[in-house]
Order: structure tokens, then sequence, then C-alpha cells
């Protein structure tokens, strides 16, 4: 495993490979570890992969939100002396992404979102929250926790896929509530459409997190964009379909290098 390095401002990361940069970030709960099944990428690109704010190894918990997660992943980079990289984002980390866009367009050569959302309509927001945290069992024992959250999460419920979920999946209960509320006050409907970067959506047919038609209209908002349904697969493709989600982001990214 890499060891972890750690920014001026407290942002845990691992940093390795060789090439284009590429940025990695996780989704609610979630640690930078789980990418692990993504490191081979390394052979090709220069990998960035962060703990966002208050998960993982990032012992700072104060101003949990989008636009903070995303402004301390731009200061990553400024630090590093990136003058643009690809982003990709999963899940909760594909709202950061594209706040990423927001902030700091020049940063941005390519975005690649997956299973992930844009907007939560407001009359949606606090019944999701409530059925969400019944779901997900925020009353309940870690174990608990874990456990359901890997059944929500992945459609096979194989004991490699739910050991590896377990592994990667580490939720500190206060941080993941309101990383969870946070969530819900994205709302790039109107950013969508300025995006004029490469962008490729991946929604998954077994999603029962972020269901599929969720990143569909992502797709009809983002001129040019290009979408992909990952069949036989829940909300976590990376790691239940390893081989064909890293041969998509091998091609897309390949086709969107910079010029010699």
């Amino acid at each position: 495993m890499e060891k972890s390095k750690v920014s001026r401002l407290g942002m845990p990361y691992l940093h390795f490979g060789n090439g284009e940069h590429l940025v990695l970030i996780h989704g609610l709960g979630e640690v930078k570890e789980g990418w692990q099944a993504q490191f081979e990428l390394a052979d090709q690109y220069e990998l960035i992969i962060p703990d966002l704010r208050g998960h993982g190894e990032c012992t700072k918990t104060e101003g949990i939100s989008v636009p903070n997660f995303a402004a301390d992943v731009i200061a990553l980079l400024n630090e590093l002396k990136i003058e643009n990289a690809h982003i990709l984002g999963l899940s909760m980390g594909g709202a950061v992404a594209q706040e990423i866009y927001r902030q700091a367009p020049h940063l941005v050569r390519s975005l690649m979102l997956i299973s992930t959302f844009h907007f939560f309509p407001k009359t949606l927001r606090k019944p999701l929250l409530k059925f969400k945290k019944v779901r997900l069992g925020i009353a309940a024992t870690d174990e608990s926790l874990k456990e359901t959250a890997a059944h929500l999460s992945l459609y096979s419920w194989s004991e490699e896929n739910m050991n590896r979920f377990n592994r990667y999946f580490q939720p500190k209960r206060d941080i993941f509530l309101k990383s969870l509320k946070a969530c819900f006050q994205v709302n790039n409907i109107s950013m969508l459409p300025t995006i004029t970067v490469p962008t490729l959506i991946i929604g998954c047919q077994y999603d029962s997190v972020l269901p599929v038609w969720i990143q569909y209209c992502m797709h009809k908002l983002i001129p040019h964009s290009e979408f992909i349904i990952m069949r036989n697969s829940g909300h976590l493709a990376k790691l239940e379909a390893t081989s064909r989600f890293n041969l998509l982001l091998r091609k897309f990214l390949n086709r969107h290098k910079a010029a010699a």
C-alpha cells in the first residue's frame, strides 16, 4: 500500500504514478484507500487520491460542506503546482468534482462523474434524509451500519465484495450525517450546461442509492457528455466490476489526453 502524505492544510492524500494527473475523490463514508482497485491506472497516470475533510485519516472536522470539500482539493492541487488534472468523483465525490469545476474550471482537464447526483428537489430532502437515516442504521451499531450500507450499495453480496466494502467504508457517525445533509444542499442544475470539458457520466443498472435516471438527467444537461450504464452492478462498480470499470476509464482518459 502506498504511504499517505499530508498537505499543508492537513489533507491526507496518496500521490504516485506517471503521466497526466488524475484525481480520485471518494464517496460518503469512504476512505482514499477504497480506490485500491484503480491503483493500476498509475501505469499511465499520476494519481492524487485525498481523504475528504472528516473522512479517513483527515482530522479536520469543522466546516463539513461540498464547497469546502472542493476547496480542500483545489488547495492541494495548487500546493502540488498542478496546472490541471482529470477529476473523477464517485457518489458524493462526484458532487465535489462538479464543485471543483464551479470554483476552478481552469484546473479541470476532464470530468468523470460516477454514480452521482447534481440536485435533490427541496420537497424530497427531508424525506430522503429520514429514509437514509433509517436504511443506513444511523442509530444502530457501527457493524450494523456497515452491513446495512453494504447491502444497499452492492448488487452482488458475495463474501469477497462484502469484505472489500467493509474495509473501505469507514463512516464516522457525526461526519457521516453532516456530509449527508451537505449532499442535499447541492444544486448544479444551472451550472451543468456551462461545462465545456470532456465529461464521462457512468450510472449503474442496479444502483439503489442514486438511481441511474439521475445520471441520465445530468447527461442531458451537460453538452456533449458521454453516458454509460454499467450492467449488473450496484452503486460501487469500481468494486463489483473492476475490470470493466477501469477499462472504461482508460478508454475515456486516453481519448482526452493533452496533445503531445
